[in-house]
């Protein structure tokens, strides 16, 4: 598994360096915003660890900028922020996870694991439709009748979700512990407004769905006949 720490205090990158190599990992580093999305753009990792605060582009420049451009590796947002909509908007933008400074080095490690544990999730079929879209889950593409639809990287992996769980009650719990990581801070309303942009996506009427429906007092649940 290769690593890559987007850092630009040097005593901290090379912590982390020298812990996850201790730990077995293969790790990379960069020092700024740029030659941070360099790297990510030009070389394959299996997850990168991306300081918010850097020098030329900021974390979530560089999130928006990789998933932009079709970059499905997992990211992970080290920041000293600790208001809840400067997480939002790291999540929103594609991120997979996002710990505070400071940290404690098991803490780290436990989502490290847990992350790179859910993108080795390879159970769903690659190409499904659902309501108006046909989903490649695979590659994170969407199109409606041949056209592209744009989704964020965190839209694909709810709906990912609950097209696993297809026919069943899934509650926000649920869909926090495995979508947003457990101990992710994030709140039951983020959770609603991405539903809410996924059935404008999937619904012929979002307005009163079919396919994502909701199910009171627990959370959610996708219909298919499939």
């Amino acid at each position: 598994m290769k690593i890559l720490i987007v850092e630009d205090e040097q005593n901290m990158r090379l912590g982390l360096k020298d812990n996850l190599e201790f730990e077995g990992y293969e790790v990379d580093i960069a020092e700024d915003g740029e030659s941070g999305l360099k790297k990510i753009l030009e070389n394959k990792h299996n997850l990168v660890l991306l300081d918010v605060m850097l020098p030329k582009f900021s974390g979530f420049d560089i999130c928006k900028k990789a998933r932009e451009n079709g970059i499905k590796t997992p990211i992970i947002l080290l920041t000293a922020k600790g208001e809840e909509v400067d997480k939002v908007v790291g999540l929103e933008l594609g991120a997979d996870d996002y710990i505070t400074k400071p940290f404690s080095l098991r803490e780290l490690l436990a989502r490290v694991k847990a992350v790179l544990r859910r993108s080795d999730n390879t159970s769903t079929d690659d190409v499904v439709k659902i309501g108006k879209l046909e989903v490649h889950f695979t590659s994170y593409n969407a199109f409606e009748n041949g056209v592209q639809v744009q989704m964020s990287h965190k839209e694909y992996e709810l709906l990912k979700f609950l097209w696993q769980n297809k026919n069943k009650n899934v509650s926000r719990d649920d869909l926090l512990k495995n979508v947003w990581g457990q101990d992710v801070f994030t709140t039951t309303r983020t959770i609603d407004n991405f539903i809410v942009k996924l059935r404008q996506k999937i619904e012929t009427d979002p307005n009163n769905p079919k396919i994502i429906i909701t199910v009171h007092g627990i959370g959610y649940k996708l219909i298919s006949l499939i």
